[in-house]
């Protein structure tokens, strides 16, 4: 696959993709489409060779794998790849309705680490999951998106807040809720009215009463190629869906004759600690049924190795000296390595060998990131997999500007180098 169209696929899949249960749905649809099966958990399996498969959890996770005819995994091990759906942003509490100066607004949570200051005076929708009971009594689910922009955070005037810009404290509570619409005293309209108006607009006709629901703020402003020769990709969630698309397609795509496995989690941006999350028993779930037994499994895994994919630090040439010069990416230069003495990142010598192998078969440059020893370390899915499964794991990424801003900012090369190595250590042999 070519690069623009790569980076074109790549920028629907962004826009498609407002909440981890929308990204789901997405990669779970490329799937189908490509004939692999859906498995149900709760399902007996019947596993055969040269099957592919996939299978979700809580709509917000997933897990493809292929099985290849002339391959046993439990003698190959899989090639494996871990990314995660979901990024920082605002979400609406349960109970958001928030009235009164003739507006009405939405009370938000902060998921994650989000940079709050460029949430404000952008063109914002609402996207989510909705947990109803139908006309018949029955509890039923189902995606909401407004696609449109209807509301936003405006910031407070410079002639009111003279210190904004020497660096004033965000108060996620008071000042982070989301103006909807100009509502009169008297108007009864709520926030579960207007997804009412969503749902049956969207086709869902057959709500008696909404119980609960999982909303996400999100920018409207849609993913695009940008700079003077066309060097960046601009986006919402490119931390981590970037890795999602490149991890499927990468799967999707490459030859089957190794078994191969791509895991995309929620909830890394929280810890990761939950049913669906990397620390939860998910992966390790379907890893074992695959394999049919205890021994078999860990068999299995002493034969496997994962990449763990999720975007890395490239040196801000504004902010140059927060970097460690040895080990600064540059944007459009190859995909990271990353290194850290503390276990926050899971590569050691043997994964990042196994790697840069990877990558000279694809004939792409590679870089390496250790952050400033002074300075702390985020961390990803690798050492939480890594030492829920005993697997050998490398720490890999697209590198990035702005990580947890609302719009984030990659090369438009790297997306696609990365893809081309992950097809390549998909095909790798036997890893010894």
């Amino acid at each position: 696959m070519i690069q623009d169209d790569f980076n074109q696929q790549l920028l629907t899949f962004l826009d498609c993709s407002p909440t981890p249960f929308h990204a789901t749905k997405t990669m779970l649809e490329l799937c189908v489409d490509q004939g692999y099966e859906v498995l149900q958990e709760r399902d007996s399996w019947s596993l055969k060779p040269g099957g592919r498969y996939v299978v979700t959890r809580n709509q917000s996770s997933i897990i493809v794998f292929t099985l290849p005819e002339k391959a046993n995994p439990v003698e190959t091990g899989f090639r494996m790849a871990g990314a995660h759906t979901d990024s920082p942003c605002l979400k609406v509490k349960a109970k958001p309705d928030l009235k009164g100066n003739g507006f009405m607004r939405l009370g938000i949570e902060v998921y994650g680490g989000a940079i709050l200051s460029t949430w404000f005076d952008r063109d914002l929708s609402i996207a989510g999951r909705v947990s109803y009971r139908d006309v018949a009594g029955s509890i039923k689910h189902a995606l909401v998106d407004f696609k449109r922009a209807i509301g936003t955070v405006p910031n407070l005037a410079i002639h009111l807040n003279r210190e904004v810009n020497n660096g004033v404290a965000i108060n996620a509570q008071t000042q982070l809720p989301i103006i909807l619409l100009q509502q009169p005293e008297d108007d009864k309209q709520d926030f579960n009215a207007l997804l009412l108006q969503q749902m049956s607009e969207q086709g869902v006709t057959d709500v008696a009463e909404i119980l609960e629901h999982e909303c996400l703020a999100y920018d409207t402003q849609a993913a695009a190629v940008i700079g003077f020769n066309g060097d960046f990709i601009a986006s919402a969630r490119l931390d981590n869906l970037l890795s999602c698309f490149i991890g499927l397609r990468a799967l999707l795509d490459a030859p089957q004759t190794i078994p191969k496995l791509l895991v995309c989690n929620d909830h890394e941006e929280v810890g990761s600690l939950s049913a669906s999350g990397a620390q939860g028993p998910f992966l390790q779930s379907v890893l074992k049924r695959i394999a049919g037994g205890e021994e078999a499994y860990q068999q299995m895994m002493a034969a496997s190795m994962m990449i763990s994919c999720d975007n890395a630090h490239g040196i801000h040439p504004n902010y140059a000296s927060y970097h460690d010069n040895n080990h600064a990416p540059l944007l459009n230069a190859g995909p990271v390595i990353k290194l850290n003495a503390n276990q926050r990142y899971a590569s050691n010598s043997e994964s990042s060998a196994w790697f840069k192998l990877a990558c000279q078969q694809a004939d792409v440059e590679v870089q390496s990131f250790i952050m400033r020893s002074d300075l702390a370390c985020g961390s990803t899915i690798g050492p939480i997999t890594s030492a829920e499964l005993g697997v050998r794991t490398v720490d890999v990424g697209v590198p990035q500007f702005a990580m947890h801003s609302v719009r984030e900012l990659a090369g438009s090369r790297d997306a696609h180098h990365l893809y081309q190595v992950l097809k390549c250590f998909n095909a790798l042999p036997d890893i010894d």
